[in-house]
């Protein structure tokens, strides 16, 4: 009985390095393969993530990215009007915003730049665009 297992034994050993002597080219021609196929797919991942990914739109892209209104309304004047306004009026340059809540009113505060180098601010009510 001893003999027949070393025998077994044998037999499974050789019949097993034999399968890895003849496994060995295709392993090596399978890596050869694989592993550059792989790396290259692991280098385009980042590009493929950051194209899905939200950010500024660049002129001459494919993909235009839904954006929010710049102009908010607040009930009667947005603030673009506002500023429109207020420039014409005065006949200068607004150089600063500001929204402001007084007594639950809504206020734009803008800061303005005259020709003459004075600055002056103008506050606007939004829900009847009256300046003060």
């Amino acid at each position: 009985m001893a003999v027949w297992a070393a025998f077994a034994a044998r037999i499974s050993f050789l019949a097993f390095w034999g399968q890895a002597t003849k496994l060995a080219p295709v392993m090596k021609k399978l890596r050869q393969g694989l592993v550059p196929a792989a790396l290259v797919m692991i280098g385009f991942a980042p590009f493929s993530q950051a194209h899905s990914m939200p950010g500024h739109w660049v002129g001459g892209t494919a993909v235009a990215e839904k954006r929010a209104p710049l102009v908010v309304a607040f009930n009667g004047v947005s603030l673009d009007e506002a500023v429109n306004r207020a420039e014409r009026q005065y006949k200068a340059r607004v150089v600063r915003t500001d929204v402001q809540d007084e007594d639950g009113r809504t206020v734009y505060v803008l800061k303005l730049l005259s020709d003459d180098g004075r600055v002056f601010t103008v506050r606007i009510d939004a829900a009847t665009g009256r300046m003060r």
